[in-house]
C-alpha cells in the first residue's frame, strides 16, 4: 500500500514540476527573443498569467466531439510520456512507471497527441487550422526519421529498449552517451529543433500567416490545456535527452542545469533565424539530420 501512494504522490510531484519548469522555460524564451530584437519583453512569470486567466474563462465555441477531445489527446499524451521517462537516476519520488521497452513505447506515444490534435483541429472547417494540421504532420514526417534512426543506433550498440538500463550503462561507463555516440546525439538534437517547433520551424502555428493555426478556434479552458501539454511535452523531451545522452540527474539542480543548457539550443538557433517554407523544413531534416542518423547506425554496429 505504501508502494503505491509512494507512486501516486510521486506522479503528482512529477507533473507539478514539469508544469512548473516548463511554463518557466517558455517564459524565459519569451524574454530572450525580445531581447535578441531589442524589446524589452514580458516577464518570465508571464506565462503562468496567462495560462491561469486563460483557465478561468468559459468557452461557447464547439465543433463537435472531435474538436473537444483534440486537446484532451494531447494532455494525455504528454503525461503519459511524462509518467514513463525517469526524471531523477535512484529516486524514490521521480522514478515513474518505466519499463523495459520504454523507448519503443515513446516513439509512439510522443505522436499519438499531436495526431489527435490534428483530428480536433480538423472538425473545426477553419481553414487555418487545416493549412496547420498539414503543415505539421508533414514536418512531423520530416524530423521523426532522423530522430528515430538516433534511438535505433543506440538501442542498436548496447542492446536494450530501457531508459534506465541506458542510464545504468552511463554510469557503469563512467561517460555520457554523448562522447560513446556523438554521431546519435548530433542527429537527434538536429531532429529537436522541428520537435520543439520554434523558428525557423515555427510553420504549423505562423501567427502572421494562420492566426495561430490548430490554436484558431480554441480559447479558454482549451487553450489552457494546449499550453499545459505544450509545457509538459517539453520537459519530457528535455528530460529524456538528458536521461539518454547525458546520463541523467541525480537531483534536481543537475536536472535544471542540463535541461536549460539543451533548451537554449533550439531557442537561440530561433531567435536568428526566419521561417522555414513546409518544404524547406522537410529538406532541412532530410539533410544533415538524416546524414548524421546514417552514420550513427554505421558507427553502432562496427564500432
Amino acid at each position: 500500500m505504501e508502494g503505491i501512494l509512494l507512486h501516486i504522490l510521486g506522479a503528482i510531484a512529477t507533473f507539478l514540476l514539469a508544469f512548473v519548469v516548463g511554463m518557466t522555460y517558455g517564459g524565459i524564451r519569451r524574454k530572450v527573443i525580445a531581447r535578441v530584437q531589442n524589446r524589452y519583453g514580458p516577464p518570465i512569470y508571464q506565462n503562468f498569467i496567462d495560462a491561469f486567466k486563460l483557465f478561468s474563462k468559459t468557452t461557447a465555441v464547439h465543433h463537435g466531439a472531435m474538436h473537444l477531445l483534440g486537446p484532451a489527446f494531447l494532455i494525455v499524451s504528454a503525461v503519459m510520456a511524462l509518467m514513463v521517462v525517469p526524471v531523477l537516476r535512484d529516486n524514490l519520488w521521480f522514478t515513474n512507471l518505466n519499463f523495459h521497452g520504454d523507448l519503443i513505447f515513446l516513439i509512439y506515444i510522443m505522436v499519438f497527441g499531436p495526431l489527435g490534435m490534428a483530428l480536433g483541429a480538423g472538425q473545426t472547417g477553419n481553414p487555418n487550422s487545416a493549412i496547420g494540421v498539414t503543415r505539421g504532420l508533414s514536418q512531423m514526417v520530416g524530423f521523426e526519421i532522423p530522430w528515430v534512426m538516433a534511438l535505433v543506433a543506440i538501442m542498436i550498440k548496447y542492446n536494450t529498449t530501457s531508459i534506465v538500463d541506458l542510464m545504468k550503462i552511463q554510469t557503469e561507463v563512467g561517460q555520457w552517451l554523448i562522447f560513446q555516440n556523438p554521431f546519435a546525439f548530433i542527429a537527434a538534437i538536429l531532429a529537436s529543433l522541428g520537435m520543439f517547433r520554434y523558428a525557423p520551424f515555427n510553420i504549423v502555428g505562423a501567427p502572421t500567416e494562420l492566426a495561430s493555426g490548430p490554436a484558431s478556434e480554441n480559447g479558454g479552458k482549451f487553450l489552457f490545456t494546449m499550453m499545459s501539454a505544450g509545457s509538459v511535452f517539453a520537459f519530457v523531451k528535455l528530460t529524456l535527452f538528458v536521461d539518454i545522452f547525458l546520463g541523467g540527474a541525480s537531483n534536481l539542480i543537475i536536472l535544471v542545469i542540463k535541461t536549460f543548457l539543451l533548451y537554449m539550443i533550439p531557442v537561440l538557433y530561433g531567435a536568428v533565424n526566419p521561417r522555414y517554407r513546409t518544404e524547406q523544413a522537410i529538406t532541412y531534416f532530410w539533410g544533415w539530420p538524416l546524414l548524421f542518423g546514417f552514420l550513427a547506425i554505421i558507427y553502432s554496429v562496427y564500432f
